[in-house]
């Protein structure tokens, strides 16, 4: 089993940054990716961005690219999310997440969830 915690969320206006952060603990020697979802009212969970848990290749969703920064700190078994440029569109619950595929941005591939962390955008 995986836990997965998250924090950092909160309220920001537009233009602002936040930075979110997942930690994990159990048995992570199986995941070989980590990534970070949102969910908003009413719309489907959707891929943010993933980072390799062993390598350093990332992987972006077109919509956040160039203004979100996906880490990890493997000795601190942390990875985190720097948002830099938020707009209102951004508004949604975000989750960590692990997955024991390489690379993945499918959310029926990843089995293990944090409880998520509220990011709220004012225009």
């Amino acid at each position: 089993q995986v836990q997965l915690v998250e924090s950092g969320g909160g309220l920001v206006q537009a233009g602002g940054s936040l930075r979110l952060s997942c930690a994990a603990s159990g048995r992570t020697l199986g995941i070989e990716t980590m990534g970070w979802f949102r969910q908003a009212p009413g719309k489907e969970r959707e891929f943010v961005a993933a980072i390799g848990w062993s390598a350093d290749n990332t992987y972006y969703a077109d919509s956040v690219k160039g203004r979100f920064t996906i880490s990890r700190d493997n000795a601190k078994n942390r990875m985190y999310l720097q948002m830099n440029s938020l707009k209102p569109e951004d508004t949604a619950v975000y989750y960590c997440a692990a997955s024991p595929y390489y690379g993945s941005s499918d959310v029926s591939q990843y089995g293990y969830w944090g409880q998520g962390t509220q990011v709220t955008v004012s225009s």
